[in-house]
């Protein structure tokens, strides 16, 4: 009673209320000192692949999981001779090769999962699209083609320091490659777990 009667008291209420109002000022301010953004519109939402392995040749007898099931650190996923393959952390199983019989050597994967905690929006932008303007810890928003015109919200987790290759774009004006960067934005997993490994997304990134 004496705990709900102090927050009861209106010198209380109207700190509290100052605080509430100061808070969301603060928000407002952080998000305006952003003045404009950058669209990347090649994005998806993607975490590093873990492969898992024999360490030493041997024939696969035994499979314990299928694709798509949730397992947990150092659980067994696989028995290759005398070997018992083990998930290095919790994840999500994508791929299992369930051949028993067939020999595996040692590098070559069984099986493939993810860490659900480790996926990221990862965008590819031009260099001359306002790559030079992202910065590590910028405000994000993106949707999610699944989600139609949902926002959701993240901040840049990094910036390639190297370009893509792979994903030359030449210029019409004077037929130089372009070159492409990888954008990566982290997001609270936790806060939006419908958002899945492979799901298309478009950013939009603030930038000063």
């Amino acid at each position: 009673m004496e705990h709900q009667r102090f927050f009861q008291r209106p010198a209380v209420q109207s700190i509290v209320g100052i605080i509430v109002i100061l808070a969301v000022c603060a928000g407002i301010l952080y998000w305006r000192s952003y003045t404009s953004f950058v669209s990347v519109d090649a994005s998806i939402i993607s975490a590093p692949i873990i492969s898992i392995g024999p360490e030493t040749e041997g024939i696969l007898s035994s499979v314990y999981v299928k694709v798509g099931d949730t397992v947990a650190a150092d659980q067994p996923l696989a028995r290759i001779g005398s070997e018992v393959l083990a998930s290095h952390a919790s994840g999500i199983i994508l791929s299992v090769q369930n051949m028993p019989g067939q020999v595996f050597m040692p590098g070559s994967a069984v099986i493939t999962m993810i860490d659900p905690a480790q996926l990221r929006v990862v965008g590819k932008i031009d260099e001359d699209k306002g790559l030079a303007r992202i910065k590590v810890g910028a405000p994000a928003e993106f949707t999610v083609d699944a989600f139609g015109s949902r926002i959701f919200t993240g901040v840049v987790d990094e910036v390639s320091p190297t370009s893509d290759q792979s994903s030359v774009v030449f210029s019409i004006s004077d037929q130089r490659p372009t070159m492409q960067f990888d954008i990566k934005v982290r997001y609270n997993t936790l806060q939006y777990p419908e958002l899945k490994n492979g799901m298309s997304a478009k950013l939009r990134i603030y930038v000063r």
